[in-house]
């Protein structure tokens, strides 16, 4: 499956690109984020998700599910979120109480629809007792925790849009022959070798029943690329790639069927949501 850019993806990219640099020109500027007594964090884990493995638990469907939109539904890895972690395997959360305001991030909801989108049809909870969007989840737990890096919500979003599009790891795959299939089985270190070899980093996998799962990609703070620490996989009981997947793995296609006629509200979520 080869991937192309369409002109409106190559013009959302571009302006992503230009919004970033404005960014890093202003952020200088930016208030400081109180830290509530946690330590600043030591690397960037940028957590990818793979649609076909997540889908396939989708019983029911709601328009909040990006796995319920028919031919729209999405084909490549997307994004789950963008994490601040220790070294030692441990990770900064709920960093400060700035909560979440789609309002902020209006001019990349496009973006995020289609690159970050919830695959569930649960609410998830945020860092104050309540249920929120997919986006509040990863923004008040894990983007709080991005200074000094990342000193706000829209710089936390725009960051990870553009880090996503720069090391594009279905297309790393997809080069390498490892196309998505619900009949082939490739072999962990290829897949291993092939993100290896275009990022000089090593990344981290996680699998459910031999399928691929979630892919992270680790960065130091200046978001070139590092290998993943070895403790970083145990992320809300994620373990390694050695231990979650075996020496062979899928890449699962999901036929989407569309919202349902009557449309159900599932409370189910990603493993990682519920806490």
């Amino acid at each position: 499956m080869a991937l192309s850019l369409s002109a409106q993806t190559l013009l959302l990219h571009l302006s992503i690109q230009l919004a970033v640099m404005i960014v890093g020109v202003m952020g200088s500027n930016a208030m400081p984020m109180v830290m509530n007594g946690q330590r600043e964090f030591d690397y960037f884990a940028l957590a990818l998700q793979w649609p076909g493995t997540f889908c396939r638990r989708t019983r029911h469907c709601c328009s909040s599910n990006a796995c319920c939109r028919g031919l729209n539904a999405p084909t490549e890895f997307t994004i789950h979120g963008l994490w601040p972690d220790y070294n030692d395997g441990t990770w900064p959360a709920c960093c400060t109480r700035s909560n979440f305001d789609e309002k902020e991030i209006s001019t990349l909801l496009d973006g995020l629809e289609k690159y970050w989108p919830s695959l569930s049809c649960g609410s998830s909870s945020n860092c104050h007792g309540g249920k929120g969007s997919f986006w509040a989840h990863e923004w008040e737990k894990h983007g709080t925790c991005s200074f000094p890096v990342i000193r706000d919500e829209y710089s936390y979003f725009l960051t990870v849009l553009n880090v996503y599009f720069k090391y594009n790891v279905t297309q790393v795959l997809n080069e390498a022959g490892y196309l998505p299939s619900n009949t082939e089985k490739y072999p962990l270190g290829g897949i291993v070798s092939a993100i290896e070899n275009a990022f000089h980093a090593t990344p981290l996998l996680v699998c459910s029943k031999g399928s691929v799962q979630e892919l992270h990609l680790c960065f130091y703070k200046d978001f070139k690329p590092r290998d993943c620490a070895v403790g970083s996989g145990i992320h809300n009981d994620m373990i390694s790639s050695k231990s979650s997947c075996p020496p062979y793995v899928s890449l699962p296609t999901y036929v989407s069927r569309g919202l349902d006629s009557a449309e159900t509200t599932l409370s189910w979520m990603p493993d990682d949501e519920v806490l």
